[in-house]
């Protein structure tokens, strides 16, 4: 019996409450000609877990992995205990409150993030930075009472800044701060990076077809009959109107944006992403949407790119031929940007 197609997954800016908040539910629809597809019956299983839901989709005819993907939200579970800042118990935690004094162990896989979101930081000159948290802690987004400080506060809160004063060894897997003050945050590749896991469980029980996505924000798109994993991107500057339609084949897909967090002053407006090359907030780019090989590196670059604007994407892409960006400037052009490519992602219509 043939599969149904896979179902349309809607991206939408428009009511963002953060960055990591960016796709809407699966909504399936009516086909470009009007007729309404035959969607078949999709299975969803899902829990909350980093304060978002995560979903593992699979069709009808793989019920039989219902009980894998049940196991694969376990895994989110464990690895939000290991990840959180807001888990005193989390590795992340005592890796914070310790590092700067002396080497802490860590798990091998944190030690494995931590290493690849050092070379995003590395190969992004900067624009990706896991240690921001004094700044945004600085301008009230931590709290979440914006504020514009002062200069001077920004200065002092850039001095505790800095991915470089992080390091990591494998053997054993460890990190030492070099400098007090650092502060990890895993929130902009956490999500993903559970997902990559998460996927990696299925895998091992035999799961070929899945879509697994994390707060609408990160997707592994796992397989895909058919046409593949639908996705439509919806920018907020035409509303209703996908800006772009994806099919992911063994992708992934991480998006950041602008978001609602920010504070207007002398008529300028501050958002909630930060450039910790400067202290300030980024501008200028509304949302990126990136597919890479991983979620963990695709939340990564679409932070790094959102951050470092459609040059530094440009570049980077053009130096790794297997990353793909959509990138909607802040601006009323209504353009969509693509820049780059990954060899099972295509935009639908190109």
């Amino acid at each position: 019996m043939a599969s149904p197609p896979a179902p349309r997954y809607g991206l939408n800016t428009r009511s963002l409450t953060d960055r990591r908040q960016l796709l809407a539910a699966f909504s399936p629809r009516s086909g470009g000609d009007g007729r309404e597809e035959a969607y078949g019956h999709w299975i969803h299983v899902h829990r909350r877990a980093m304060a978002c839901r995560f979903e593992v989709t699979l069709a009808a005819a793989d019920r039989a992995f219902v009980p894998a993907a049940l196991t694969a939200l376990d895994e989110i579970d464990r690895l939000e205990h290991e990840l959180s800042v807001f888990i005193a118990t989390s590795a992340i935690s005592e890796l914070n409150r310790n590092a700067a004094d002396r080497a802490v162990a860590v798990p091998a896989g944190v030690a494995e993030l931590l290493m690849d979101c050092q070379r995003v930081h590395r190969d992004t000159d900067g624009a990706f930075d896991l240690t921001t948290t004094p700044l945004s802690r600085c301008w009230g987004f931590l709290g979440r009472e914006p504020r514009v400080p002062q200069r001077a506060a920004i200065e002092e809160a850039r001095r505790q800044v800095g991915f470089g004063a992080v390091h990591v060894s494998s053997d054993p897997p460890a990190v030492a701060f070099s400098r007090p003050g650092i502060e990890v945050n895993l929130g902009a590749v956490g999500k993903g990076y559970a997902l990559d896991c998460a996927a990696s469980v299925l895998r091992d029980s035999g799961v070929h077809h899945a879509l697994l996505s994390a707060g609408g924000s990160s997707i592994v798109a796992m397989g895909g009959r058919g046409a593949g994993w639908v996705v439509d991107v919806v920018s907020p500057l035409r509303p209703g109107q996908p800006i772009a339609t994806l099919s992911l084949r063994n992708a992934a897909l991480g998006t950041s944006g602008a978001g609602e967090q920010f504070v207007v002053q002398d008529g300028r407006r501050y958002g909630h992403v930060i450039d910790p090359r400067t202290g300030w907030p980024a501008d200028g780019i509304l949302s990126v949407s990136v597919v890479a090989s991983s979620a963990a590196r695709a939340d990564a670059l679409s932070t790094g790119f959102l951050v470092g604007g459609v040059d530094l994407a440009r570049r980077y892409c053009s130096e790794h031929p297997d990353v793909l960006a959509l990138i909607t400037p802040d601006d009323e052009s209504g353009q969509t940007i693509v820049v780059g490519h990954y060899p099972t992602a295509r935009v639908v219509g190109d």
